[in-house]
């Protein structure tokens, strides 16, 4: 995909399998839906005591996938390494958990208590943020077409 295409698949509402490196080496998985920061940066909100967390305490370094398709000739996807900045400002939190929210949730935000409800959830959370060192991606419908 151009880098013009993965933006544009990036900003639909996939979920993301992010995996961290567990203490002993290991990968460790988790699906997350994700967001944006103010920046433009993918981000996730997840609790502060969470292994993913104490995993980017020992190393920054990510990688993620969101993909998309169910047959062979429509899969697409884009890999994503990164280092990661786990922020625990409380502002930057809420702006990506609303990101998160309107992305995959957007019934959330509706109504007179739906920023204090927020607020609320993204209390005990922190901020990740990638940085993105690559992406790969592939679009298996274009195979068809040529």
């Amino acid at each position: 995909m151009s880098p013009v295409e993965v933006d544009k698949f990036l900003r639909q509402p996939h979920v993301m399998s992010l995996a961290t490196v567990h203490a002993n080496g290991r990968p460790h998985l988790v699906a997350m839906w994700y967001g944006f920061e103010p920046g433009g940066q993918l981000g996730v909100v997840t609790y502060r005591t969470s292994q993913k967390v104490r995993n980017l305490q020992r190393s920054p370094y990510i990688t993620c996938l969101v993909e998309d398709g169910d047959g062979y000739a429509e899969l697409r996807g884009v890999q994503i390494l990164a280092d990661a900045v786990v922020i625990d400002d409380p502002e930057t939190v809420i702006a990506i958990g609303r990101s998160v929210t309107e992305r995959h949730n957007p019934e959330a935000l509706v109504g007179e208590r739906a920023e204090a409800a927020l607020r609320q959830r993204m209390a005990k959370r922190v901020a990740v943020v990638l940085d993105v060192v690559d992406t790969i991606s592939w679009d298996f419908r274009k195979l068809s077409a040529s």
